[in-house]
């Protein structure tokens, strides 16, 4: 691995796509700001204004009965769309293995 003369990291940017891997964890029902606050070590207002900006975003969005944040469905359809181009994929080496592998008529 190469050493980077200059270090991109940003740590609010870490913590946000950390939140986001978080939110993964229960798809269905959510977590309450200060779940989400422990699990990533950070303060409930800065939870709040990460999943602020995962709403206007269009990947998070609040349960108004229950204040659980949850992902909108956009990130796990990305997910679904992997998992068919991966089973596509398969597909087509299984037809050129079966090419490869018949006897010759």
């Amino acid at each position: 691995m190469t050493t980077r003369a200059t270090d991109y990291t940003n740590a609010a940017q870490q913590r946000i796509l950390h939140l986001t891997l978080a939110l993964f964890g229960d798809v269905v029902h959510g977590y309450p700001p200060s779940r989400l606050a422990d699990l990533l070590k950070a303060s409930p207002s800065v939870i709040t204004r990460d999943l602020d900006n995962l709403r206007t975003a269009g990947l998070a969005e609040r349960d108004d009965a229950t204040g659980h944040w949850r992902l909108t469905p956009r990130l796990p359809q990305q997910a679904i769309k992997v998992f068919n181009a991966i089973d596509t994929a398969a597909r087509r080496v299984d037809e050129a293995r079966n090419r490869y592998t018949r006897n010759p008529d």
